[in-house]
């Protein structure tokens, strides 16, 4: 099961505004860093969401087909967080809507180009 997943910044202190504000409208908080890193979470023994300078100095870069998808529970925290990011400078790459049958996404990408998105089940 997942425990944490990072994220590649080529700016750490621009991540950490981004971040800062748009975790922060779904209760999460740092819950760690160092020099190089962020985590942000509910709690230690609950999943994290990190940024991180990489470790072998070579500049970050995000993975063609890789995303990170956060799950709230219904269609207008999507639509609100969607708005969140965006107003925090990401970029669009998916309007919040429904994506098939019970399932209601918005994709972005962060400052630094990573996607994202969040999403929720509705109904059965």
């Amino acid at each position: 099961m997942i425990g944490y997943v990072t994220l590649g910044t080529n700016d750490i202190a621009r991540a950490a505004g981004f971040y800062d504000g748009l975790l922060a409208e779904i209760g999460a908080k740092r819950i760690m860093e160092g020099e190089r890193f962020i985590a942000w979470g509910a709690s230690m023994s609950t999943p994290s969401l990190g940024v991180i300078t990489p470790f072998d100095g070579k500049a970050a870069t995000h993975g063609n087909g890789t995303m990170i998808a956060l799950v709230v529970r219904k269609p207008e925290q999507v639509d609100a967080l969607y708005a969140k990011a965006i107003e925090l400078g990401a970029t669009d790459e998916g309007k919040p809507g429904p994506r098939g049958p019970n399932f209601y996404a918005a994709y972005f990408r962060d400052l630094d180009g990573n996607k994202l998105n969040f999403f929720c089940m509705t109904g059965a």
